[in-house]
């Protein structure tokens, strides 16, 4: 299925398809939009800002779709999608997080190999967060993570494809480690 989507990167419609995987893989779809966003970086790298700009707005509205299945059809289609993904047992944890401090998990949620379908499920079922914060924790997360591959695939053009693909996950729970801590710190000094 990776190789169906970086397909897509050499089309004329690329950039739709770009914005129709991330929109997806915030609500339903198994392959992150990263996949295809390295693809298309790797062949125009000055266009990667664009691209991550492109991932950045499918995602945040795509995180819409997933709050409205977590909010009108949890049972029927919510449930089944977390189920697919044997994510489902950590649902709870999520919504106790979003008590917690929900702008955060949604940051640390837009890094993690955790799939970002369960957060916005979980937004919608429980509405604890507002859509406002809902589109602010998705903005920030998303947009950093997109921007941040964006930004790799600018400087080191076609180098670095081997380099994301081998360790994007470790990086990723990297990144959320090192954000965690960081707020942690800042809690524990204020």
């Amino acid at each position: 299925m990776k190789h169906w989507v970086e397909g897509f990167a050499g089309r004329p419609a690329a950039r739709w398809s770009l914005f129709g995987i991330a929109f997806a893989e915030s609500s339903c779809f198994p392959i992150p939009p990263d996949v295809l966003l390295v693809a298309m970086g790797v062949g125009y790298p000055k266009k990667s800002f664009q691209y991550a700009l492109i991932c950045t707005a499918g995602s945040v509205l795509g995180a819409f779709l997933g709050y409205y299945i977590g909010y009108a059809f949890f049972e029927s289609v919510g449930r089944p999608i977390l189920e697919f993904y044997g994510v489902l047992d950590r649902f709870a944890d999520v919504l106790s997080n979003y008590r917690e401090n929900g702008m955060v998990t949604l940051f640390i949620a837009g890094f993690t190999p955790i799939p970002f379908k369960l957060f916005t499920i979980a937004a919608g079922f429980d509405q604890t967060l507002s859509l406002t914060t809902l589109a602010a924790g998705c903005i920030v997360g998303r947009s950093t993570r997109f921007f941040l591959v964006g930004g790799l695939l600018y400087h080191y053009g076609e180098a670095i494809k081997v380099f994301l693909d081998r360790y994007f996950d470790r990086l990723s729970l990297a990144f959320a480690a090192l954000m965690i801590l960081g707020f942690l710190g800042v809690r524990l000094l204020t």
